[in-house]
């Protein structure tokens, strides 16, 4: 995916996490990058499947998350001073309910029934009862 494809622009993220310096660009456009990344495998996009516009309020609030944890990685909690913060175990925990009400409404939840056999032993033939 191309930068010019991105589904989170780099100015609004840059807007919402109040920075006016280009200073950390390349660090946003990773963030960016990552997270619509891990949005797609969330919403079973395919290779040349855009993220849906009316979801990509999802991405920008992830960025800003992952922006706001970066050197607190894989804790689950801080504290310093009285002050106290609880993170999310995954940045898309608040929105699993839009992810999976997506999925749903667009077929992406379909799972494979496959096929069960029953033989009966006492039958002497392998005929299968199908269900």
């Amino acid at each position: 995916m191309t930068e010019e494809n991105h589904v989170v622009d780099l100015n609004e993220l840059k807007t919402m996490l109040q920075l006016t310096s280009d200073k950390h660009n390349a660090l946003l456009n990773l963030i960016i990058k990552n997270t619509e990344q891990a949005l797609r495998f969330k919403l079973s996009l395919g290779d040349y499947e855009n993220i849906p516009a009316d979801l990509s309020f999802i991405a920008l609030e992830v960025c800003v998350r992952r922006y706001n944890r970066l050197a607190n990685e894989g804790m689950a909690s801080y504290s310093q001073e009285g002050q106290s913060i609880t993170f999310n175990s995954s940045d898309f925990d608040d929105f699993i309910d839009d992810i999976n009400a997506w999925r749903e409404q667009n077929g992406k939840n379909v799972k494979s029934l496959g096929r069960v056999q029953f033989f009966n032993p006492y039958r002497g033939d392998s005929r299968a009862v199908q269900s």
